[in-house]
């Protein structure tokens, strides 16, 4: 279960703090809505490698792609974009 608090709790931060743990962040609410995110470093390193790795992952993929099938003009890909529209 999330453990969810209202922005106000942060006046005891050390208490909040204390609650954050690997596996284990705090959401914080600011009127009613989800704002804020409290992750343990090792946790926010971790999701950013594998973003990161994400990421050059599909550009390697994609540049091999172009490689293979051919590339396509910068001209090409915004009206392939502007038509998705």
């Amino acid at each position: 279960m999330p453990n969810i608090k209202n922005i106000s709790s942060l006046r005891q931060y050390t208490a909040v703090l204390d609650e954050v743990g690997k596996g284990k962040p705090v959401f914080l609410m600011r009127e009613g809505k989800g704002r804020y995110a409290i992750v343990d470093m090792e946790e926010y390193d971790s999701m950013r490698g594998a973003l990161w790795g994400k990421l050059f992952q599909e550009l390697d993929e994609a540049q091999q792609m172009g490689e293979e099938q051919g590339w396509v003009s910068l001209e090409a890909a915004k009206k392939q974009l502007k038509a998705h529209d």
